[in-house]
């Protein structure tokens, strides 16, 4: 254990208590979770950096990160989705534009990091390491963009409700926050299906020995 794969599974840990606290729909709770999924997006960026200056990159480390971000994943679109479930038809904007979070982006989201892990562990088995290419980082970062985002939308929110919001400034922020939301999670959708289009296709060699 050094301190690059130290900062990756502190990540493992942030995940679920991110979880219960995008649930928990206080401000304070979520302004929380804004700043502990903050952290967690900025170490990923610095443990990767360390292992290179260091020269201490692991097989550990290439497995671990990319699981420990689709951790992240985990632990917050699936609460994003049981605060849409919980709201229903009404006129609470979860996601800005788009309503609730729709099932199937969570189905889109989720189950290309499930595929990606299964394919991850067999080639693994296979003796080969696939680290994080090009695509899925794009991905990962307009994921990350989108979940911040979202949770301080949620965050201010939940504030603006409390206090009755009601201002010139608050109407622009809504618009502009609420865009930038929307936009990124289009983005992060659109990339997440691509990117596994580009695993299956650059590794079409291993997913040939699966069937």
């Amino acid at each position: 254990m050094n301190l690059p794969n130290g900062i990756t599974v502190a990540r493992f840990v942030a995940a679920p208590v991110i979880f219960a606290l995008i649930l928990s729909g206080g401000f304070g709770q979520l302004l929380l979770a804004f700043v502990l999924f903050l952290g967690a997006a900025i170490s990923d960026i610095w443990d990767g950096y360390l292992a290179r200056r260091r020269g201490q990159i692991t097989d550990f480390g290439k497995l671990a990160d990319p699981i420990a971000d689709k951790l992240l994943v985990l632990g917050t679109f699936i609460p994003f989705y049981i605060v849409s479930l919980s709201v229903g038809t009404s006129s609470v904007r979860v996601v800005p534009y788009w309503g609730i979070l729709p099932l199937w982006v969570l189905i889109v989201v989720l189950g290309r990091e499930f595929l990606v892990t299964l394919f991850r562990g067999f080639a693994k088995r296979q003796g080969v390491v696939i680290p994080a290419g090009k695509e899925g980082k794009y991905k990962a970062l307009f994921q990350n963009l989108f979940i911040g985002g979202e949770i301080f939308w949620l965050a201010l929110r939940a504030r603006a409700l409390e206090r009755g919001w009601d201002s010139p400034f608050w109407s622009f922020w809504e618009v502009f926050h609420g865009s930038f939301v929307a936009i990124t999670l289009t983005v992060a959708v659109l990339l997440t299906a691509y990117s596994l289009v580009a695993y299956v296709w650059k590794y079409r060699a291993l997913v040939a020995r699966m069937s």
